[in-house]
């Protein structure tokens, strides 16, 4: 059994766990950079050797327990991923479980979204990315992953930070009152307040590792200059967990550089910051 961190056998075991990670390690409609596939061994390697007390929060989160589950690995078709993807994720969502989800890239999101908006009524998924992602279809697919928030744009209430690459075509899809652009957020933060009053109470958080800047993360597959920073993201995301319902998340779109392994220690950093924030006020 892999253990998160290297996390002891009671933290990790299925039952005991209060967190489920979901790895689906899928890359088949990446048309740029490829290796997100790669991403979660890179990405697990690097929370080996993380240290597992967060300061901030003065708290050792994975004594919720930490389970890593099977790895999806459907890749026949991305409507077949599409359909995989939904149903295990309607199936886990059954469970008492803190779901998080570990790409691939983001066309993973899309079957996990459907799953969650079925069964959380009202809620808001918030998209941190440098991509709008919000084409109907791409290269013959709507599960594409340039279309990975079309469907969640139409039957959820989006919320989309960090944007700063689009097609023109995309435009008729978004809300422009709840898309934060990347410049606009460049010492600024006034937009933080203006974004959380846009989200609902129970709110599925969707990150794509190229909404930060390349400086601090190149590893992704299409990344984009004038991107957020580690402090700016994470004073934000802390307001969102401590002021609204985190009800699940999914990191994506990590393809690790063999050379270059801060970016590593980065997205480790950041999945276990998330969880950290989660359970914050329960110490």
């Amino acid at each position: 059994m892999r253990r998160f961190a290297g996390i002891n056998k009671e933290y990790a075991d299925i039952n005991n766990a209060l967190v489920y990670l979901q790895p689906i390690p899928y890359d088949g409609t990446s048309t740029w950079g490829k290796g997100a596939d790669k991403g979660l061994a890179a990405f697990l390697e690097a929370a080996e050797n993380m240290e597992l007390y967060d300061i901030e929060t003065d708290s050792e989160v994975y004594k919720k327990g930490i389970h890593i589950l099977p790895e999806i690995v459907e890749n026949s078709s991305p409507e077949e991923v599409f359909k995989k993807v939904k149903n295990t994720t309607s199936e886990l969502l059954k469970k008492d479980k803190f779901l998080t989800f570990f790409g691939g890239e983001h066309s993973i999101s899309i079957g996990i979204i459907d799953a969650f908006k079925d069964h959380f009524k009202n809620m808001s998924v918030l998209q941190l990315d440098a991509h709008a992602d919000l084409r109907e279809n791409y290269l013959g697919s709507a599960y594409n992953h340039a279309c990975a928030l079309h469907k969640a744009g139409k039957s959820t209430n989006l919320v989309q930070v960090g944007i700063r690459s689009m097609d023109k075509s995309e435009k008729q899809f978004m809300d422009l009152s709840k898309c934060f652009f990347a410049e606009d957020i460049h010492n600024n933060s006034l937009w933080i307040e203006r974004a959380l009053q846009k989200l609902t109470d129970d709110v599925y958080l969707t990150i794509d590792l190229d909404v930060f800047d390349p400086s601090i993360m190149p590893s992704t597959g299409t990344p984009e200059p004038g991107g957020l920073h580690w402090y700016e993201t994470l004073n934000f995301l802390k307001r969102v967990f401590t002021e609204r319902n985190i009800v699940g998340f999914d990191i994506v779109e990590f393809a690790p550089i063999s050379e270059i392994h801060s970016p590593d220690f980065l997205v480790a950093k950041l999945y276990y910051k998330l969880l950290s924030y989660k359970f914050r006020n329960e110490y």
